[in-house]
């Protein structure tokens, strides 16, 4: 009898220290449990209550159903405009930006000396504070004096007003985010990197051109970070706020001129620190957050046609 009881006894003490080690595993991701709930799943479902009351962040909260969603699809042409506004701004930027940052990498990518200091400084605007950068853009694209309409003049071309005329508002905040492309130049060249010099060799020796080997060999090779990049930028591009906001105008009148510049998170905000209408802005949110859910959701659907990884698993 007495193995049986030693045997039960080690078997105890086994489980107790599992349930220690079990304890001791929740005490320390317990500071993460609670900042998820607190600051993350609390927020989430308050704004989502809020976004069917009239709540107005002082003491107004009285449950209104769907009123907010009707207001905002039926009756606010400000939403619309801001919609439209956020949606060409995607729509250009996403390709352009990604398109940039892969052509820099692949020139950056280049064996020729001095290069590790030409990547820092294209790397560098990426860097820079956002509110700094789209002062000096201000200055750059000034109609008279900018910087840009100057060099433009010196090629005999007419600069066209770029943040005063609301055809060019928006082209403008493009052309500012191309600058900034190296944060994604970064990554591609690591990829770039990362592709085995042997498939380049096979490739010309079998008489391929340089065009081919990047399209048949370059391309498929770092899918996966261009599948990251295009779905961080459009996520980012709906998230576009500060430069309506600072680089207005009329300081009084946000996304100026003629609304121009008015983006959808921009309309969100003055919803809800202006007016103070917290339950319409928290209904626009999760309309928002809908668009970005069903574009990612096709994102990652269409990537298995496209995206490559390592062993021929589409995933």
């Amino acid at each position: 009898m007495k193995p049986v009881a030693v045997s039960t006894t080690k078997k105890r003490k086994a489980l107790s220290l599992e349930r220690k080690e079990s304890l001791w595993g929740y005490v320390f991701v317990s500071p993460w449990v609670i900042g998820f709930l607190v600051f993350t799943m609390f927020p989430l479902l308050f704004s989502l209550y809020a976004s069917f009351t009239n709540y107005d962040i002082t003491s107004r909260m009285e449950w209104v159903g769907l009123r907010n969603y009707d207001t905002m699809f039926n009756h606010d042409a400000l939403f619309w405009t801001s919609l439209k506004n956020t949606l060409f701004y995607v729509a250009f930027n996403v390709p352009l930006t990604t398109l940039g940052s892969l052509l820099l990498a692949v020139a950056l990518n280049q064996k020729i000396p001095g290069m590790r200091y030409f990547r820092t400084i294209f790397y560098l605007p990426s860097v820079l504070s956002g509110v700094a950068v789209y002062i000096l853009w201000m200055m750059l694209l000034n109609p008279t004096s900018g910087l840009v309409n100057v060099a433009l003049g010196w090629i005999g071309i007419e600069g066209p007003a770029w943040m005063v005329d609301p055809a060019w508002t928006k082209p403008a905040v493009i052309l500012m985010k191309l600058w900034a492309v190296g944060g994604g130049m970064l990554l591609y060249l690591a990829s770039l990197q990362g592709v085995p010099e042997q498939l380049y060799e096979a490739a010309e020796i079998d008489g391929a051109g340089a065009i081919r080997r990047f399209w048949h060999i370059t391309v498929p090779m770092i899918t996966p970070v261009l599948f990251f990049e295009l779905v961080t930028h459009f996520i980012s591009g709906f998230q576009i706020f500060q430069e309506g906001y600072v680089m207005a105008q009329d300081q009084n009148s946000p996304g100026s001129p003629m609304n121009s510049l008015l983006f959808y998170n921009l309309h969100m905000f003055l919803k809800a620190f202006r007016v103070y209408e917290m339950g319409y802005a928290s209904a626009m949110a999760w309309f928002l957050f809908l668009i970005v859910m069903v574009l990612t959701a096709i994102n990652m659907l269409v990537s298995k046609f496209w995206v490559h990884y390592e062993g021929g698993d589409n995933r």
